[in-house]
C-alpha cells in the first residue's frame, strides 16, 4: 500500500485531499484498526496545545485547569459522538463510498444473533 509523503499527510490533517492512487491508505486510516484514535488525535493535540494558553493568564493554576477542563471535556464528548459522521464525510471527500463501509462489528452482530435467540418471543 502507497503511503502519502510528508508533505501530504500533514495537508491531510488538517482537512485536504489526497490523490486518487492513495485512496486505498485513507480507506485504512479511516476505517481500519486505531482509526479512532488516530482520529481523537488529530482532533485533540491542536486543541490541547491552545488550552495551555489559559496558564498565561494571571491567578492560581488550579482556575485556569478547571477552564481547560471545561472545554476539554464537552470537546471530547462531541468529537467521539460525531467519530462517525466525520468518518463517513472524510471517505466521501476521497471519493469513497461510506454506505460500502459495515458498521456492525462481527461481536455486535453475534451479540445480536445471541440476544435474539434468547429472549425471541413467539
Amino acid at each position: 500500500m502507497k503511503t502519502p509523503t510528508f508533505r501530504q499527510r500533514v495537508r491531510y490533517d488538517v482537512g485536504g485531499v489526497l490523490p486518487d492512487d492513495l485512496q486505498d491508505w485513507v480507506l485504512h486510516d479511516l476505517t481500519g484498526r486505531g482509526s479512532t484514535p488516530r482520529y481523537l488525535a488529530r482532533f485533540l493535540v491542536p486543541l490541547v496545545a491552545v488550552l495551555l494558553l489559559f496558564l498565561l493568564f494571571p491567578g492560581p493554576n488550579w482556575i485556569a485547569g478547571l477552564m481547560m477542563l471545561l472545554i476539554f471535556v464537552p470537546v471530547v464528548y462531541f468529537a467521539s459522538a460525531l467519530h462517525l459522521i466525520y468518518r463517513a464525510f472524510r471517505l466521501g471527500q476521497h471519493g469513497i463510498d461510506a454506505a460500502s463501509i459495515p458498521r456492525a462489528t462481527p461481536s455486535a452482530e453475534r451479540d445480536r444473533k445471541t440476544y435474539e435467540a434468547n429472549y425471541r418471543h413467539p
